[in-house]
């Protein structure tokens, strides 16, 4: 893998991600799925105007770097959840 910061000749921070729009919701769901959690996530109904979507503007990934995801943020929480456990089996 490519680290973007080589490929910047700037400072500024700029987003990576799939510049899909996400709900919080899908998103705390999506992972919990993945990583085979059995327990229950209670939601906060005192706080609604939280953020509840969340959106990363790729443009300057994108216009700077050439950057475009290639991964699905499916397949990429699976990735991560699979070296997360690899990682924590190899150190027992």
């Amino acid at each position: 893998m490519i680290l973007a910061v080589e490929h910047a000749d700037f400072s500024e921070p700029f987003n990576l991600g799939t510049g899909i729009e996400t709900k919080i919701r899908d998103l705390a769901e999506l992972v919990a799925a993945t990583a085979k959690f059995e327990g229950k996530t209670v939601w906060d109904t005192s706080r609604p105007d939280g953020q509840p979507v969340r959106y990363l503007d790729i443009t300057r990934a994108a216009e700077s770097i050439g950057f475009r995801a290639e991964t699905e943020l499916e397949e990429g929480l699976q990735r991560t959840v699979e070296s997360f456990i690899r990682s924590h089996a190899s150190q027992r």
